[in-house]
């Protein structure tokens, strides 16, 4: 009888070195995009017109996951999957006044679908963590270690950016910490 060969799962690398924002590019806005304490500490308000932090690096398939603290004011934030037209929320969607964090956003679609538990499983005032996993048009969404969605988009494209959303005209603070990037 053969033994079954051990696979060891891929480990995570680091996106962000918590010094600076090195193998990012931020759309616009720059300075809301700061780094304090290991911290990506990022502001904005309603002067300001919103900026996306976007990865140098393009990919394909992939698990993305970052940890994130909601701060002061209406947070409207969210992870852009590869492109623009595919986002995940974090916090309170503009135009429905509610929240919707980890649940997918599509120009044209709004949300199709709404992640599950989030009020349960969602810390207000605490870290919480993100895991999307994105394979092929598949998406699946976890909060805080609970799988909240599962999705198949089809308008997500074969490869394309990370990049973390700032919304424009919004009095809102987050910060984010240990972003992680796992190929697969």
């Amino acid at each position: 009888m053969e033994a079954l060969a051990q696979t060891k799962e891929p480990s995570f690398k680091k996106l962000f070195n918590g010094k600076n924002l090195k193998g990012w590019i931020a759309s616009a806005e720059k300075d809301s995009w700061q780094v304090v304490d290991g911290v990506l500490d990022v502001k904005s308000s309603p002067e300001r017109k919103g900026s996306i932090l976007w990865t140098e690096r393009i990919f394909t398939d992939f698990i993305f996951q970052t940890d994130f603290k909601m701060g002061d004011g209406v947070v409207d934030s969210g992870v852009f999957l590869k492109s623009e037209a595919n986002q995940i929320q974090i916090g309170i969607s503009g135009s429905l006044k509610m929240d919707k964090t980890g649940s997918p956003y599509m120009p044209g679609k709004g949300y199709p679908v709404t992640a599950a538990n989030i009020p349960e499983i969602l810390k207000p005032n605490g870290w919480n963590t993100m895991r999307i996993k994105c394979e092929g048009k598949n998406f699946t969404v976890w909060l805080n270690g609970v799988e909240v969605l599962q999705y198949l988009s089809d308008t997500i494209p074969n490869e394309g950016q990370i990049g973390l959303q700032l919304h424009p005209k919004n009095e809102m603070a987050i910060q984010f910490r240990n972003i992680l990037i796992q190929d697969i």
